[in-house]
């Protein structure tokens, strides 16, 4: 690493830090406009919010601008089309089901056909505001809900009886969005995952004239789910284990492991995996993304120092010195020296002081490279958009997510786990019943 990164990034990662998290105001010129595509799963979602969002906007962002968009970006992370499709559908069902959005029990893409006749509506019809808004959340739902004798009945009316409207707020182009998002002084809010962010953005800005009451079952960090001692040590006596695939110079994987492992391991017994990544380049990360996330869990974070390929791999050489059984606190204390502590553990003082604290007599011969590709090869199977991964196992079953966005899932999951145990249990006890009742 240059010795200019060495000694400038944790300067300027103190300073940066120090800074507002928020912009004090953002422009408001532009107003706010959401970006759709008919055939996009989290589109369906986000549509769904959109009259309530209209109902308490200001006049100064009214009306909503909304732009529907016909082309689809390349997916993430070299999925192919298809696990994409896969994957935002599955995660789409989970949404659903914890923020009670309206869903189909088994979703599929709408036909070429029907995406084109929903077109054809939401361009020719004259409804303008919130009843427009209205009619784009049914139209919607007659394409994710397979309701093509309702959508074919609303086309002929909609193009036999309306010419193609042209309104300023209602746009339709092709530009190429790989899923729904709003846009808001010039940055772009996921349509879903960011919608808290957003909002909050917009009160602070007094740009609401209402409460924004959207994400129902959002759980705040350092909030649990399960509180009542009963239901908590059943999931304790459960033993869930929790596999990270994390890349080493993401930041976001050290604010998530941390969390993790300070807020919801020990209070829920989860047995922690860490998988470390090949450099994975992610090392031009989103500095005030990261710092929001540092201040929201409370996790510690700056003076850093950003690691390099080079010095992720000495990370790795550190992990796999070390006994598999302290490894978890090891790579706890790898990640947190560089990145509340600003080392670079390719500068041979940092690293043989750390190599001194982990109590590393000698290094691992093993092949360190290879241990990597194999984590990448492990990860690459799970068919995630983002990082870091994350595999939770419990009561026989394996559920996999990824990303900051998704962390809510671990004590979600523990909530369904121990409602369908007791709902077993509650059918047992009356399958027992009846048949004492049958036996009198």
């Amino acid at each position: 690493m240059s010795l200019l990164r060495r000694w400038f990034d944790p300067i300027r990662s103190s300073w940066f830090y120090q800074k507002p998290s928020r912009q004090a105001v953002l422009p408001i010129e532009q107003g706010l406009s959401i970006h759709l595509r008919l055939d996009d799963v989290y589109s369906y979602l986000a549509v769904q919010e959109l009259p309530q969002l209209e109902e308490i906007l200001s006049d100064a962002l009214k009306p909503l601008k909304v732009i529907i968009s016909s082309g689809s970006a390349e997916p993430p992370n070299q999925m192919s089309a298809l696990e994409w499709q896969n994957y935002c559908l599955n995660d789409a069902q989970i949404l659903s089901k914890q923020h009670r959005f309206s869903f189909h029990d088994t979703p599929e893409q709408p036909t070429p056909e029907a995406l084109a006749q929903a077109e054809t509506i939401l361009r020719h019809t004259p409804l303008r505001g919130q009843d427009f808004l209205y009619l784009l959340e049914d139209v919607f739902h007659m394409l994710w809900q397979k309701q093509y004798g309702k959508l074919r009945t609303l086309y002929a009316m909609a193009s036999r009886h309306h010419q193609e409207q042209h309104f300023p707020e209602r746009i339709f182009n092709q530009d190429a969005i790989l899923a729904s998002y709003f846009e808001f002084g010039g940055r772009q809010y996921h349509a879903v995952d960011d919608l808290l962010r957003l909002t909050r953005r917009l009160k602070q800005q007094k740009l609401l004239t209402g409460n924004p009451i959207f994400l129902i079952n959002h759980i705040e960090w350092r909030e649990h789910l399960i509180n009542d001692a009963e239901a908590l040590n059943e999931i304790q006596r459960m033993d869930p284990e929790l596999d990270l695939y994390i890349a080493l110079e993401d930041p976001i994987s050290w604010l998530l492991l941390a969390y993790i492992q300070e807020e919801l391991a020990n209070y829920y017994n989860i047995h922690l995996n860490v998988y470390p990544l090949s450099y994975q380049g992610r090392d031009l990360f989103d500095w005030s993304l990261a710092t929001r996330l540092s201040k929201r869990t409370e996790v510690a974070f700056t003076p850093f120092c950003r690691p390099t390929q080079d010095a992720t791999y000495q990370m790795a050489r550190l992990f796999y010195s070390v006994p598999e059984e302290q490894r978890m606190q090891a790579i706890h204390r790898i990640l947190q020296a560089v990145w509340t502590q600003g080392k670079d553990l390719s500068f041979k003082a940092h690293f043989e002081q750390l190599r001194r604290e982990l109590n590393i007599v000698e290094l691992s011969s093993a092949d360190i490279e290879q241990y990597l590709k194999d984590n990448d090869m492990l990860c690459e199977m799970k068919s995630q958009p983002n990082l870091p991964v994350l595999e939770l196992r419990i009561d026989g079953q394996s559920y996999v997510f990824n990303s900051l966005y998704r962390v809510w899932m671990i004590e979600s999951i523990f909530s369904n786990v121990l409602e369908e145990k007791y709902k077993s249990e509650n059918e047992a006890e009356n399958d027992i019943l009846q048949h004492e009742k049958r036996e009198s």
